[in-house]
Parts: structure tokens; sequence; C-alpha cells
């Protein structure tokens, strides 16, 4: 019966929680993110950029108030943008975004000890949302190594610094919420993105997203908002195309050079999977292919099924350019596809597009009918400064002049007739501008729309 009892009573003994334990050293008190971001802080800048713009009357075009009110351009004034920006080198290599920077006139960079430095663009590419500054008389400044992108994981912590609202430095914490984040960022961006859930808002443009080591792996670039504030949805461009940017800018190029696929495609859904043979929804199926692109010569063909570039997955267009462009011209990159329900691999040159043919590029001189128009026969590498769809062809218009302007050109318009002769070679404008004066007609394309523009000698 005692037993009995007993058992009964050890039963009955309530569990005892393991007892909370008291910090034992000054360390573990303070423990904070406060080293990791005096250590990061001072390379994270303030950039406050302006350039001169035109105002321009929404009447300026009308011919019917011109010829009233003449000249209706406005007043030129001054447009302020403010953001963040990143050290990356001894020698004052700062990365920013493009909407914060990109055509500015004057840059002024401030760093938390309050030092100011003038600085000018090195290259900027606006679909990408990147630029690349220099500061002048810069050395032995603070820098941020950067992370290679691929090594992030989804709930990593993260810290993003920069400049919201213009009140100053400000940190904010949170984790990498996802990654191959494509299409769904607001603003210039159209790429491959980091998200993360670290308060990002206005003003933090162009700031640090730094991991627990203070390294960089991404610069803040948008956020996914209905109210205009952050709801904890940011964006950051990975820091293996920032790498890429700085290297093009340190070997002196202007403008960001991407790897020219020379195919487009679109991504595979459930329907597609299934008409496709493939087991899963996944990749980029291949749906034009151009005769000059280094997939055609690669074996690659119209159907065939992109899922891998160097081992990592692709589910976008916008996935699969941002794979080839941290690979870098000059590069091969390791394709993987499915081609008739078969997988393959095949190792794929990353070129620039090509100048092939030759474009025969002329410019109209001071007594042609329209002086300083620009003109280039439409070959890929022409396609691509100018924007237009890949199989492009024909003449394009690569800089209207002043009077062609007035008239109504734009760069990117491919010039199709005069009046009503076809037009086959930038040379032969000129001449049959000459033929068609005084009244000229100008049927050009740009887009999808066809323009018929008049005009008077």
């Amino acid at each position: 019966m005692r037993r009995f009892v007993l058992a009964l009573i050890c039963l009955a003994l309530p569990v005892t929680a393991p007892a909370q334990q008291v910090p034992q050293s000054q360390a573990e008190i303070s423990l904070s993110f406060a080293p990791l971001v005096k250590q990061a802080a001072p390379a994270v800048v303030n950039i406050y950029a302006s350039r001169v713009v035109q105002e321009r009357s929404p009447f300026a075009e009308d011919p019917f108030f011109r010829n009233f009110f003449g000249d209706l351009q406005g007043r030129p004034r001054v447009q302020n943008s403010l953001g963040s920006g990143v050290i990356l080198s001894e020698d004052g290599i700062v990365v920013s975004n493009y909407h914060v920077v990109g055509q500015a006139t004057d840059i002024r960079v401030v760093l938390n000890t309050r030092q100011e430095y003038e600085a000018r663009v090195l290259l900027a590419d606006e679909e990408a949302d990147l630029a690349i500054l220099q500061l002048d008389g810069a050395r032995d400044m603070p820098h941020l190594p950067l992370r290679d992108s691929d090594t992030v994981e989804v709930g990593e912590l993260v810290l993003a610094i920069g400049n919201p609202f213009g009140v100053g430095q400000t940190v904010s914490s949170g984790i990498v919420s996802g990654l191959a984040r494509t299409g769904t960022a607001t603003g210039n961006g159209r790429g491959y993105f980091i998200q993360t859930d670290a308060p990002i808002n206005p003003g933090n443009s162009g700031g640090a997203l730094i991991d627990v080591n203070g390294a960089l792996i991404g610069i803040n670039t948008s956020i996914l908002t209905r109210s205009g504030g952050s709801n904890g949805i940011g964006f950051a461009i990975p820091a293996s195309l920032v790498a890429q940017f700085v290297a093009q800018a340190q070997d002196g190029e202007a403008r960001f050079q991407r790897p020219w696929a020379g195919l487009t495609g679109q991504p595979v859904d459930q329907d597609l999977s299934q008409t496709l043979g493939l087991d899963l929804p996944g990749g980029v199926v291949i749906t034009e292919l151009h005769p000059q692109s280094p997939f055609a010569e690669a074996g690659l063909r119209r159907g065939d099924v992109v899922l891998e570039v160097d081992g990592q997955p692709v589910n976008a267009p916008a996935e699969m350019l941002f794979r080839m462009s941290i690979r870098g011209i000059g590069q091969d990159a390791r394709i993987g596809y499915a081609s008739g329900g078969d997988l393959h691999e095949a190792m794929v040159p990353m070129i620039a597009p090509p100048d092939r043919p030759d474009r025969r590029a002329v410019s109209l001189g001071e007594s042609a009918v329209l002086p300083g128009l620009k003109l280039a026969l439409v070959n890929p590498a022409v396609a691509a400064e100018l924007g237009l769809p890949m199989q492009a062809e024909g003449v394009a218009v690569i800089d209207p002049g002043p009077y062609g302007a007035r008239v109504g050109l734009v760069a990117g318009d491919i010039l199709r007739g005069i009046n009503g002769r076809i037009v086959r070679q930038p040379g032969d404008v000129a001449a049959m501008l000459r033929l068609a004066a005084p009244r000229v007609q100008l049927e050009a394309e740009r887009g999808n729309r066809r323009l018929l523009l008049r005009f008077r000698l």
C-alpha cells in the first residue's frame, strides 16, 4: 500500500521548467546589432543629386498655340533627388540606384562623419536601376565587401542601412523573405531581386542590405506597397550583379554591356510543361531564335526549354538574363536544357550583340533637308542600343537632329519610306529627301505604330 501511494505522489508532482539563464557577462548583456552597425554604417552614404529639367507646356506641340504665343517651352528648373549609396573600394567607388543619380548634373555625397565629396557617374543603367560613382579626391575610404548572392538563403538575418525620408542614416532589421523575385518590384528595376521584410522607405534607395557578417548582399531599390510606405516587402538588387557593374566601370565602360542571348522566351507553366513533356513546370521555353544567337550555334532550337544556367535554375527570362549578366561577356556559361523530352547540356559563349552586318551609319550634313539626322542599318548591336525588338529590320533613326525632332522623329524610329518610296539603305536618305522636297512625307514605324509625318520646306 505504501508503494502504491508513493507512486501516486510521484506522478502528481509538477514538472519544473528549466530556469531562464541570467546573462553572465557584460558582453552577453549588451548583445545586439550595435557592433555590426558600427562596422558597416561608415560605408553607407547619403546622396544629394540635382539636374536641370525644362518645364514643358501641354500646348507646346499644338501649332495653333505656337502661332499665337510663340515658344511655349517654359523655364528650366532644378529637380532634386535624395537617396543612399554604398562605398565599395578604398578609392571611393560608390554604387547607388539609377533613379537616384541618373542624368544628374550635380552629385554630392555625404558620409556619416559629415564629410562631403563631389561625385561623377562612371556607369549607369536604367534597366538594372544601378549606377556606379567615383568620389573626387577620395582615399582610404571605409567600404563593404561583396558577397556571392547565390550563397544567400531565405531566413537569414539582414540589416537595411540608408537615409529614409531624408531624416539621416537609419538602420532597420529583418530577414531575407524570398529569392529569385522577378517582375514584382516597382520602380525602374526590371530584373531579379532579393526580397526582405526589413523596413525600406523612400530615401533608402541605393542603400545597403547586409548580412550578420557585414558583407553586402544587395542594394535596396524598391518596395511593394499600396500606401507609399513600407509594408514589409522590399527588394534589393543582388551583389553579384553589382560586382559586374563595378568591374565594367573600372574597365572604362560608360554603358553596362549585357551578354546577348539572341532569343526570346516565356516561362513554362503547368499547361505548357505537359505540352512540352516536362515532369514539372519550370524553365524558359525558346519562342524565337536569332540566326546569330550563340544559343543557336550551341545547338539549341525553338521549342527547347532552358532549365539551368551554371547549375542555377531559371524560371523567367529576367532570371535567365541575370544569370548570364553575372557570368559576364567573354566567359562561357553552362546551359542545361530540355529538347524533345531529353535533358542536355551545352557551353554557350557570353557575347556582346554582334555589330554585323555593317550598320552603314550616316549623318546628314548642314545642306541636307534634315541636317543632323543620323541613321544606321539595324543589326543586333543597333537594336540593343535603341531598345528595339530582336528581329527588327530596316533603317533606324539614331539621332533625329534638331529639324528631324521638330517634324516628329525620335531615336529608335524605323524609317520605312519617303513620299511613297521604300527606304532600304541609310545612304539613300539624303538624296530621297532632296527629290521629295518641298513637300515631304515620312513613313516611320515606332513600336507597333505606323506614323505619317508631313512637312513643307
